[in-house]
């Protein structure tokens, strides 16, 4: 399952690419992001302006890791809706990172022999559910309903406009039920995720909105 460990996977080389990036190459610069990082912490550092296009621009042999790509851009895309929450934006990045890898998304877990494609598969699912898997539902109900209608808002509308499927009221709809649900499922509290999915609920619709502005950012294929 998803959890929010994105900046726990950031290394002391993310952090220096951070420094050298945003110092432009300049001696004062790089020593002024570097304190930064010792006297702040890496928050501030990486919610400084301008580092997501710094990232994106890198040359050559500074190419981002994965972690620090995604969190970067979920971060500040975030922070410019108005949702100012790093474990948020942690768990987020995850997401996409995470489900960005082969048919992972389809998948209620990473190891699960079966995919579901549909969330109307999922909530057949839940039917017969209980306990730990009806929480594993649940969550991955929440996660992919966002990552269709966040990353995947082109798709969803030509097939609303061509065959008369859901739009992306269902989808917020759905994605905020299964995550508000799982936020009051025990396991969540076990696994510190209770605050992640109340707050994904609450915000449904305006993380769906911010994650639509990243979704060619990320570069990430058709789901069909």
């Amino acid at each position: 399952m998803i959890h929010a460990n994105l900046r726990q996977r950031l290394t002391t080389s993310d952090f220096q690419l951070a420094i050298d990036l945003l110092g432009r190459g300049r001696p004062a610069g790089k020593a002024y992001f570097g304190g930064l990082l010792a006297e702040e912490g890496p928050d501030r550092l990486l919610d400084q302006p301008g580092l997501p296009d710094l990232l994106r621009q890198a040359p050559g042999m500074d190419v981002p890791s994965a972690p620090l790509f995604f969190y970067v851009l979920v971060r500040h895309g975030l922070r410019e809706s108005g949702i100012d929450d790093t474990r948020l934006s942690d768990y987020l990045g995850s997401l996409l990172l995470e489900f960005g890898a082969r048919d992972r998304a389809t998948r209620i877990t990473a190891h699960d022999d079966e995919s579901r494609r549909y969330l109307i598969d999922l909530i057949a699912d839940l039917q017969s559910a209980e306990g730990r898997r009806a929480f594993l539902i649940l969550a991955h109900l929440g996660n992919f309903s966002l990552w269709l209608a966040g990353v995947f808002p082109d798709y969803i509308a030509a097939r609303s406009a061509r065959n008369g499927a859901p739009g992306m009221r269902y989808y917020d709809e759905l994605g905020a039920s299964g995550f508000r649900m799982a936020a009051g499922h025990g396991m969540a509290r076990e696994l510190d995720l209770e605050d992640i999915y109340a707050s994904a609920a609450d915000a449904f619709p305006r993380i769906r909105r911010a994650l639509n502005r990243l979704g060619t950012t990320v570069g990430l294929s058709n789901p069909s």
